[in-house]
Parts: C-alpha cells; sequence; structure tokens
C-alpha cells in the first residue's frame, strides 16, 4: 500500500452520500492522533462558554471523574465514527449521547457551537496550524461538515450552518462574544489539564504540562486566567508537532484501522464495556429512556428510538455505573 492511497479513495468517494466512510477512514487511517488531539482541544474550549463550563462544573461529571467522562465521550463520539448511525452501536451511541443531553437544559445555540467545534478544529490543527503529515482537501473538509451536520440533525439541532464557512463564522462569532471566565469552566478545565498530564510518564508530567499550556491560544489563556506560556515554549511545541508531521510523512499507511476504544488513555472499562450503560444516568433525568428524545422518525422510526420493552432498558436506572454487560465484557467491542 502507497502512502496516498487513502487519500485517493477518499476523492473517489462522494463528499456527502460517503460522508461516514470519509470520517472512518481520516479518524482510523490517515490522522488517528491528530483527530483525537483536535477533538480534545474542540472540547477544551467550549469550557470557556460560561453556560457550558458552569454546567460541567456543577455535575462534577469533568471534575471528581475527569477519567470516566473523558473516556465516555470518546467511546460515544469515537462509535458513531466507526459504525455510521445505521441500526447497532453507532445508533447506540447517538442514543446514549442524546439521552445524556435531554436531561440538562442545554440552549440550542450553545450546542451549534459545540458542533462547529468539532468541525473547525480538525482543519484548523490539520491545516492551519500545520500539524498533520498532510494537508486536507477541500472535498475531505466538505465531507467532515456533511457528517456532523448530519450528527447536529439526529441531535435534534436547530439552524445547523450549511458550510464549512457558516460553521467558522459561527465559532469565531460565539467566542468572540461569550468566552468569559467563570469558576466552574476554571475547574474543568484544571482537572482536565491534570488528566492530561498523567498520559505521560510521570518524570516528564512537568514538561506535559507546560506543552500543553503552550499549544492552547491566546484567548483560552485569557480567559482561564492562566499565566502565558513563554515564546520558547510557544515556539518548542510548534516545532516539535510540525517535526512530528515530517516524520509520519515518511511513514508507510496504516493499513489496519485505529479506533478509539484501542486508544491507552482509555482506562475506565479494562474488561469492555456496552455503548447503552457508559455515560451519566441523572437521578432526576426527564428523558424517557425507550423513546427518542428527539423525535427523528427519519432516523429511528414512528416507535422512537428503541421500542418499548418490559420496563426500563437494562443499564439506564439512575445510578448508572456503565458496568459492562456479559457478552461485551470480554470482547472489548466498540
Amino acid at each position: 500500500m502507497k502512502r496516498f492511497d487513502w487519500r485517493d479513495e477518499i476523492h473517489r468517494l462522494d463528499a456527502e452520500t460517503d460522508c461516514v466512510r470519509i470520517m472512518q477512514i481520516l479518524n482510523s487511517h490517515e490522522f488517528p492522533w491528530d483527530m483525537g488531539r483536535a477533538l480534545g482541544i474542540a472540547l477544551y474550549r467550549t469550557y470557556a462558554v460560561p453556560s457550558i463550563g458552569e454546567l460541567l462544573g456543577r455535575t462534577d461529571q469533568f471534575t471528581g471523574q475527569t477519567q470516566k467522562r473523558y473516556d465516555d465521550t470518546a467511546l460515544i463520539l469515537g462509535n458513531m465514527i466507526r459504525h455510521g448511525f445505521e441500526p447497532g452501536k453507532g445508533r447506540d451511541a447517538l442514543r446514549r449521547m442524546n439521552q445524556m443531553h435531554r436531561s440538562y437544559d442545554i440552549s440550542n445555540d450553545d450546542y451549534r457551537y459545540v458542533l462547529s467545534t468539532f468541525v473547525i478544529m480538525p482543519v484548523r490543527w490539520l491545516n492551519d496550524y500545520g500539524y498533520g503529515w498532510r494537508k486536507l482537501s477541500d472535498h475531505e473538509i466538505s465531507a467532515i461538515t456533511n457528517y456532523y451536520r448530519k450528527l447536529g440533525k439526529y441531535m435534534g439541532i436547530k439552524d445547523v450552518p450549511e458550510t464549512y464557512e457558516g460553521f467558522r463564522e459561527l465559532l469565531d462569532g460565539y467566542e468572540a462574544e461569550h468566552f468569559a471566565y467563570t469558576e466552574g469552566g476554571r475547574r474543568v478545565s484544571d482537572s482536565t489539564l491534570d488528566l492530561m498530564v498523567t498520559f505521560y510518564p510521570p518524570r516528564v508530567s512537568g514538561l506535559a504540562r507546560k506543552f500543553s499550556m503552550a499549544i492552547l491560544d491566546e484567548s483560552l489563556i485569557k480567559t482561564f486566567r492562566y499565566d502565558p506560556p513563554s515564546k520558547a515554549w510557544r515556539r518548542s511545541a510548534d516545532i516539535a508537532l510540525k517535526l512530528r508531521a515530517k516524520v509520519v510523512r515518511r511513514m508507510k499507511p496504516r493499513e489496519e484501522p485505529l479506533w478509539a476504544d484501542m486508544n491507552p488513555n482509555i482506562r475506565s472499562y479494562p474488561d469492555g464495556y456496552d455503548v447503552n450503560g457508559i455515560g451519566t444516568f441523572p437521578a432526576t433525568c426527564p428523558v424517557q429512556h425507550n423513546v427518542d428524545p428527539v423525535a427523528h422518525e427519519e432516523l429511528y422510526g414512528e416507535e422512537g428510538d428503541r421500542p418499548a420493552e418490559n420496563g426500563e432498558n437494562a443499564g439506564t436506572s439512575s445510578e448508572g455505573s456503565g458496568k459492562p454487560t456479559a457478552d461485551t465484557a470480554s470482547d472489548g467491542r466498540a
């Protein structure tokens, strides 16, 4: 297999009808590490929006259970990319995400903003910052945009932008208007940075934190009231990531896919997991778990997201331990 074979396959696919397949190739073959970093920064940016940062701070999921929340987020989003939105694990992950979100009073504007970070940050990381071993093409950017437009539709988000440029304007405008310091947002930010440091050997933890801070843009540093990274650290981090890109460009293409649940930094489910049992299950959750929270008959059919079974579905109690079921405990399925 040659270095650009995956890119060539992508360009034989349609950017709209084949957007799921293109996302699978980009995330599991072409840029698995980069897409993970870009997604992490995308989610991190949302903490700087007071309505989001304060909500996450109150729920204690990003401060008291940071590792599990990180794992759950990666696994849910990863399952949707890996399996798409058809019946099966991808749709189960979508249902689980919708159930969690509808447990809280989240505005449509905040949903739109978070969705925009998923669209924009991979392109900025790979293309604008120059950290990818190659740049994304316009065709690939269109596919990413179409994938998240589809996801936005299935989440019930209204007024989703139609183009990449529309998402970019939304993100930049929303951040300019809403970024502000809050105690909750800062706590979530600190907890997330603390978790990131644990992904490296203890002997380099101090350097890892400095590196993590050095790749945050000025708007985030200012909003969270961190001491600005030195110019030397900014430059060093930039050079290191661009050197990595040059090395990766000369490597053989990844023939076997690397999915989210293969990431060694995901530690909460060493014996496997059931996607229907991960995430949060608030005791006051207003969602009726055997129906589609956003009523998409196109996706789920007239009976909702899951026809009523004998009572509530297993694993959806208010305590929601997220423990793997017997049939998934050993196979590591995603």
